[in-house]
């Protein structure tokens, strides 16, 4: 397999594991992206998916746990202002 082939493989499996969180996970989990809430546009999921599909895998790889990082300040700043109860989302949560 070819370095681009395989690139298109990992690309196509990151934006079908998103597609299947937005269509089956993501409607049923109870709460929204806390950067999504906080800033308005599209969610974490949304906005990585796009990356996959718009950007090289290295750029994509590089650029999502700054989106994540983001988040988890979004949830931070609404857990203070009690517009949320926090952030639940994995990996957003996860300390970068």
């Amino acid at each position: 397999m070819s370095d681009t082939t395989i690139e298109a493989f990992v690309k196509h499996s990151a934006i079908a594991s998103l597609n299947t969180y937005q269509k089956y996970l993501s409607p049923h989990k109870g709460f929204s992206c806390p950067h999504r809430l906080a800033y308005g546009g599209e969610s974490c999921s949304e906005y990585v998916k796009q990356l996959f599909i718009g950007q090289d895998l290295r750029t994509a790889w590089q650029m999502a746990p700054q989106r994540f990082k983001s988040c988890q300040i979004a949830a931070q700043n609404l857990q203070k202002q009690q517009i949320s109860g926090g952030c639940l989302v994995i990996p957003c949560c996860i300390p970068l």
